[in-house]
């Protein structure tokens, strides 16, 4: 793959960009701390601001590395307020591959954006990193994420049992993946 990093992309509703420190309060308060947001992922929800922020200095520092890919949702013509976030959880180099993980706050959800940022990142990856494989997968608890991933053309590979753990405890993970030769 061409590794280039955390790149600024744009869609018709959405900037995704690097995150920063001081996103820490937007953050929280948008999704971090929520935990119906963060039911089904393997985060518990942030206890503080602080703790968020701690996170995002990780993240920031990272970015100087050409295989970290984390970015901000921001909505467009909305100031810069971070919504939700998108990234690549795994990164195999060997397989020419990249899983996708995100979560978007409550007040977002059922408008299709978390469909518009995965398609634009599926595409970053396809077209500027040349991935062969770009996957997800979601706690089968959680089918509204699967609905994402079938919105953006990936299809459904399977289920792996006892395979996740979530903060709902240990389950099933639903599999989802495009090939460069599907698009």
């Amino acid at each position: 793959m061409k590794h280039c990093g955390t790149q600024t992309l744009e869609t018709q509703r959405l900037v995704l960009r690097r995150f920063t420190p001081e996103d820490a309060e937007a953050m929280y308060r948008n999704w971090a701390s929520d935990p119906e947001v963060t039911e089904y992922l393997t985060w518990p929800p942030h206890e503080s601001p602080s703790a968020t922020r701690a996170l995002l200095e990780d993240w920031a520092a990272s970015y100087a590395r050409q295989d970290y890919y984390q970015w901000a949702i921001v909505l467009q013509g909305n100031g810069d307020e971070p919504i939700g976030s998108i990234s690549a959880v795994k990164v195999d180099d060997d397989l020419d591959a990249v899983e996708i993980g995100y979560c978007i706050g409550k007040p977002w959800w059922h408008r299709g954006l978390t469909s518009e940022a995965l398609q634009a990142v599926m595409d970053f990856f396809f077209d500027t990193v040349e991935a062969n494989r770009v996957a997800a997968c979601h706690d089968q608890r959680n089918p509204r994420s699967g609905m994402v991933m079938q919105k953006c053309g990936m299809r459904y590979e399977g289920t792996l049992r006892s395979a996740v753990r979530s903060n709902q405890g240990v389950g099933d993970a639903c599999c989802y993946a495009l090939l460069r030769a599907d698009r």
